[in-house]
């Protein structure tokens, strides 16, 4: 079962019209960056919090109680990627994942089809994966976590503050290109996977009516860099160098890929 772990309208409709059945179950947790924070290692890790927020949720509740409040979506697209980073890593120390207490003889990991030991658990030596349950989460669930963030000159612009913040952040894109970066994870019992989809978005000058009527719309105000491109805001962008969905908040060839790599992607669960 795929598990969306975000409220966004946006990916909720990429996920669908891509063909993947799933629950929206969104994450609450801060989302500041760090200071001096690198835009991609914001978005990722971001990505991979929401992910893990949920997923230990899922994990410490009652059989199927956090699903009631699940939202479940039926499904019924590809795109040229810009530029990709990712990475795997064991579900172990740095993962934080709370787990509930197991006797010992219940801490044999599970067998998973296409994921070699060492990628599952990494090197366990002597210690034994954290993971675990009384109750496994049954069927298997993955959940995705997302974050998009605007960067200019290497700054992050997020959601803006308030109609003049959404304005400043308009008159420093204008005439100029910019970049979308996208982070997404992917969170099971024992494997946790992220990546980043970056994006090349053009844009054309704004005189400050331009700015100021975009704004007025309210369409801003809840977007990274304070723009949508699926909104009013495309007839003032050209061209973009990458993947259009990664723009929209989510890049549907990217997050496919992943799931491959799980050997879900085709599975009727999702």
């Amino acid at each position: 079962m795929l598990i969306l772990a975000s409220a966004s309208p946006r990916r909720r409709e990429l996920l669908t019209q891509a063909g993947f059945s799933f629950n929206v179950l969104p994450a609450h947790i801060p989302e500041d960056p760090y200071p001096n924070e690198d835009p991609i290692a914001n978005v990722t890790r971001r990505a991979r919090e929401k992910a893990q927020a949920v997923y230990n949720e899922l994990l410490g509740a009652p059989s199927d109680c956090h699903l009631e409040r699940a939202e479940r979506v039926e499904g019924p697209v590809s795109c040229n990627s810009g530029e990709r980073v990712g990475s795997h890593e064991p579900l172990g120390a740095q993962a934080q994942l709370a787990a509930p207490q197991v006797p010992q003889a219940q801490l044999a990991p599970p067998q998973v089809a296409g994921c070699p030991r060492s990628l599952a658990f990494g090197d366990l030596g002597n210690h034994e994966p954290r993971l675990t349950s009384r109750r496994p989460l049954a069927p298997p669930q993955v959940v995705l976590g997302a974050d998009t963030t605007v960067t200019l000159d290497n700054h992050i612009l997020g959601k803006p503050e308030n109609p003049a913040d959404a304005a400043r952040m308009l008159r420093l894109l204008s005439g100029r290109t910019h970049r979308v970066i996208t982070g997404v994870a992917l969170v099971t019992a024992n494997r946790i996977e992220t990546a980043a989809e970056s994006t090349a978005v053009t844009f054309l000058a704004l005189s400050d009516k331009d700015i100021a009527d975009y704004v007025a719309t309210r369409e801003p105000m809840d977007k990274a860099g304070a723009y949508a491109i699926q909104g009013r805001a495309a007839r003032w962008i050209p061209r973009i160098e990458g993947c259009y969905f990664n723009v929209v908040g989510l890049p549907i060839a990217l997050v496919s890929t992943l799931l491959k790599s799980f050997q879900l992607a085709d599975s009727p669960s999702l």
